[in-house]
């Protein structure tokens, strides 16, 4: 089975993001084994840091994945703060991180009507700057995400059989 790492845009329990990850999860766990990073315990990125252990088990979690899967929300427009520093902290060295050529799904989550789409084209803009390839498939997008959710999980069918329909092929890619 493929392992896919899941990184969160949110830090928060009961966010959108990590009930739409949840729910992903659940559905694919007898197809891929599962990790799940931590972004929340990374410091600010900053070079002259050589030995954070959490920086340290980021990296390695991202290696060691076949796939990693974005579920993130859309904040001012664009990618989350603690996404875009995880994500600086997995970047290097520039071109040769362990990113570069790393195969990502992308899903987006808002409480609006436009399901972070622009967010979805930001983390795109930015994993092809460390040379990772998002999958080429339609953009997975949970609109007005609220109301889609029962106990911390999104149970929405219609969204729910739109991203199986996208991240099977996906997990297959990995294989």
């Amino acid at each position: 089975m493929p392992r896919i790492l899941i990184i969160p845009g949110s830090l928060r329990a009961a966010s959108s993001s990590r009930a739409t990850a949840r729910a992903i999860k659940e559905r694919f766990a007898d197809k891929t084994d599962f990790d799940i990073a931590d972004i929340g315990a990374l410091p600010h990125y900053n070079a002259d840091v050589t030995d954070d252990p959490a920086v340290a088990r980021f990296i390695e979690q991202v290696g060691a994945a076949d796939g990693v899967l974005f579920v993130t929300p859309e904040y001012n427009y664009s990618i989350p703060g603690v996404l875009k520093n995880a994500i600086d902290w997995a970047s290097r060295p520039a071109y040769a991180s362990v990113f570069k050529n790393k195969l990502c799904f992308i899903v987006t989550v808002s409480g609006g009507v436009t399901g972070g789409v622009r967010a979805q084209a930001h983390l795109k803009y930015v994993l092809n700057g460390m040379l990772a390839r998002p999958h080429p498939c339609k953009e997975v997008l949970v609109m007005q995400a609220n109301d889609k959710l029962t106990d911390g999980v999104l149970t929405d069918e219609a969204v729910l059989g739109f991203i199986d329909t996208e991240f099977t092929p996906f997990i297959e890619s990995l294989t």
